[in-house]
C-alpha cells in the first residue's frame, strides 16, 4: 500500500504529552493519551511480523528530515533527550553542541528523568558516558549540570548571597590572572535561575564587563560555549531557544538537526513563549521563517508543532 502522508499528519495531530501540559505548549494533552504506553506500542507494533508491510511502507514513505522528525515524535521527552545525548557521544568525536544544549537547558526533574531513561535504554549511566567522552573543566561542568542538583527554590531573595556570588564570580575571573573555573562551576550549577539572574545583574557593578563578555575573555573552546549557553538559559530560556532557532535557519542552508530537536522538545513546554521572543527580537514570526526555510510535508509537520501564525 502506498504510504499516505495524511497518516503522518494524523499521527502528528494526535501526538500530545502526558499529564498536565504547560500553558505555553503548542501541543496539548489528549485525555486518553499515555506517552509511555503509546510510544512502546508503536515501537512493538513495528517489530512484529504482521507489521513488516507497514514498516516497509513507512520506510518508503518517509526519509530524510521528515523521517527524523516523526521518529522523534513517537518518543517520550526523556526517551528523546536520552537518545539525542547517546547519539552525541557515539563513535568517534563528540557532538558538543547537542550535549551543551540539552544539559544546560533542562530542569532538575527533566534531568532526573533523562538519567533514569538513559540507564534503562543503554544499560549505563549518562555520567559515565559524559566522563569518557569529554575532558577537563568542560567535563566537570557537564557532569555537575547533568546531576540536576540545582537549587530551584526562589521563594527567598538572599541579597547578601547575591552580592557575595557576584563578587566571587568577579574575583575568580576578570579580577585575577587565570580563572578559578571550579568557583564559576559551583555558583552557576548550584544556585537557582532567579538568584543567578540577580547575581549577573549585580556582577556588572564589580566588573567592567557583563557575565557573557567575561566568559569570552576568560575561557575558550567547548567550555566557553557551554558557559555562554548556560548563562543565556539562566537569563531567559525562551530567548535562548529563539536565538538557537534563528541560528538554525539564517543564511544559506538549514541546520535541521537543531531545528527538529528544539521544535520537538519545546512544543510541549514553552513554544508559545519562544515564538513571542522570536518575533520580538527578529521582527518576523518563527512560522514565517519555517515557511521560508523548509518545504513539503517536513514543513507542514514543523508548522504543526509551531502552532500557527501569530
Amino acid at each position: 500500500l502506498p504510504f499516505k502522508m495524511s497518516t503522518v499528519h494524523e499521527i502528528l495531530s494526535k501526538l500530545t504529552l502526558e499529564g498536565d501540559p504547560s500553558a505555553y505548549a503548542t501541543i496539548k494533552a489528549s485525555p486518553n493519551f499515555d506517552a509511555e504506553r503509546d510510544a512502546v506500542a508503536i515501537e512493538t507494533a513495528l517489530k512484529t511480523k504482521d507489521f513488516m508491510e507497514l514498516a516497509a511502507a513507512l520506510k518508503s514513505g518517509l526519509s530524510g528530515n521528515l523521517e527524523t522528525l516523526m521518529l522523534a515524535l513517537v518518543k517520550t521527552a526523556p526517551q528523546y533527550d536520552a537518545s539525542e545525548l547517546k547519539a552525541a557521544m557515539k563513535g568517534l568525536g563528540t557532538d558538543e553542541d547537542t550535549l551543551i544544549e540539552i544539559i544546560c537547558s533542562r530542569t532538575n526533574q527533566e534531568l532526573g528523568q533523562i538519567n533514569r531513561m538513559y540507564k534503562e535504554m543503554y544499560k549505563t549511566e549518562l555520567e559515565k558516558d559524559i566522563i569518557s567522552d569529554t575532558s577537563g573543566d568542560f567535563r566537570k561542568l557537564m557532569v555537575t549540570l547533568a546531576k540536576g542538583r540545582r537549587n530551584e527554590d526562589c521563594s527567598v531573595v538572599d541579597y547578601e548571597l547575591i552580592d557575595q556570588d557576584a563578587r566571587d564570580l568577579y574575583d575568580a575571573g576578570v579580577k585575577r590572572k587565570g580563572t578559578d573555573v571550579p568557583k564559576w562551576i559551583n555558583i552557576m550549577t548550584e544556585r537557582s535561575p532567579q538568584h543567578l539572574q540577580k547575581v549577573f545583574d549585580r556582577y556588572k557593578s564589580y566588573s567592567p564587563y557583563d557575565m557573557q563578555e567575561s566568559i569570552k575573555k576568560e575561557v575558550k573552546g567547548d567550555l566557553e560555549i557551554a558557559f555562554l549557553n548556560l548563562v543565556q538559559c539562566l537569563q531567559n530560556k525562551q530567548l535562548y531557544f529563539a536565538d538557537r532557532l534563528y541560528e538554525s535557519m539564517k543564511g544559506k542552508g538549514t541546520r535541521d538537526k537543531i531545528l527538529i530537536r528544539i521544535m520537538v522538545s519545546r512544543s510541549e513546554v514553552d513554544m508559545l513563549k519562544i515564538k513571542s521572543e522570536f518575533k520580538r527580537k527578529y521582527g518576523k514570526s518563527l512560522y514565517h521563517f519555517i515557511q521560508q526555510d523548509t518545504k513539503g510535508d517536513y514543513q507542514r509537520a514543523l508548522l504543526n508543532l509551531c502552532g500557527g501564525e501569530e
